[in-house]
């Protein structure tokens, strides 16, 4: 997506947004000066999420060798990098309902996948103050780790429908019955979601079907066919989070604000998003699932 293609979305979102978004907030009784920018909202969210689609891994170079040098003809009225970063928190609002907006349909088959996000060293653990009483430590199958979890559904088609964010500490299967309200069909996991009372919660009360491989020590059961494909075929789910971390960049450890790891994550998840050609396992041909 080019520069334009991207503002253009953004902006047109924006309009819409700030439409309404004024009319659900709760006055405090005080008057706040709407004092009117050098740069929108609309370009500060284009900016962040361009840097995500680039070839740089600091944001500060990105903007200052590149934005600064090469973009003023979009960006006439740029301020500098301090003022830009402080510009970044007041996006956020937006981001996350940009985020929503470009989240794909549901077609029936979803892949469900957590990942961490490490937010510093493990031996600094003790001397990090950023995220001081947000991030836990928490264990996956790589070992012991000190930030969060991001918790991803997408469909077949490589699409994104539901994110959550939890620190380190909390289960895989806490989050998944808040995840798949409005989703339907079959959801594979892997052998970490196993669990009979969130088969049967998910199944009861949203009809989704929860699919996962069994332990070793498990009873062998029979599965159809096309469940055990599927099942292969979730390895989509790493190469999409191996393309989040390393093109998209949502990880790193040189956070200094709560709010600036959030606009990277969000920025990272949109980028994704907008990119022309996703992992997919190419089902176009097979008709779409339907509710039971």
């Amino acid at each position: 997506m080019s520069v334009l293609e991207l503002f253009c979305a953004v902006d047109d979102f924006c309009v819409a947004f700030f439409k309404e978004y004024p009319k659900q907030q709760v006055a405090d009784g005080r008057k706040h000066r709407q004092r009117a920018r050098s740069l929108c909202e609309s370009e500060i969210m284009t900016i962040l999420i361009l840097f995500h689609q680039s070839n740089y891994r600091t944001f500060k170079a990105f903007y200052t060798e590149y934005v600064c040098e090469h973009m003023r003809a979009y960006f006439p009225h740029l301020v500098s990098y301090t003022r830009f970063v402080e510009f970044t928190s007041t996006v956020l609002m937006p981001l996350c309902a940009y985020l929503k907006h470009c989240f794909g349909n549901c077609t029936g088959i979803s892949f469900l996948d957590a990942t961490t996000l490490h937010v510093c060293n493990n031996r600094r653990i003790a001397q990090h103050r950023v995220f001081d009483g947000l991030a836990k430590r928490g264990k996956s199958s790589m070992g012991w780790f000190f930030g969060f979890k991001l918790h991803l559904i997408f469909n077949d088609r490589g699409e994104l429908l539901r994110m959550t964010l939890t620190p380190g500490n909390v289960d895989d299967r806490t989050p998944v019955p808040d995840m798949v309200r409005d989703l339907f069909g079959k959801l594979y996991a892997d052998k970490g979601y196993i669990s009979q009372p969130l088969f049967e919660q998910l199944f009861d009360t949203y009809g989704v079907q929860l699919i996962t491989g069994i332990k070793k020590n498990m009873k062998n059961r029979l599965l159809p066919l096309f469940d055990k494909l599927m099942l292969r075929k979730r390895s989509i789910v790493e190469t999409i989070i191996d393309q989040l971390k390393n093109i998209s960049q949502i990880e790193h450890t040189r956070h200094r604000s709560f709010f600036n790891f959030m606009a990277n994550l969000l920025c990272g998840l949109i980028a994704y998003c907008h990119q022309p050609k996703k992992p997919s396992l190419g089902l176009g041909a097979f008709p779409t699932l339907v509710a039971p």
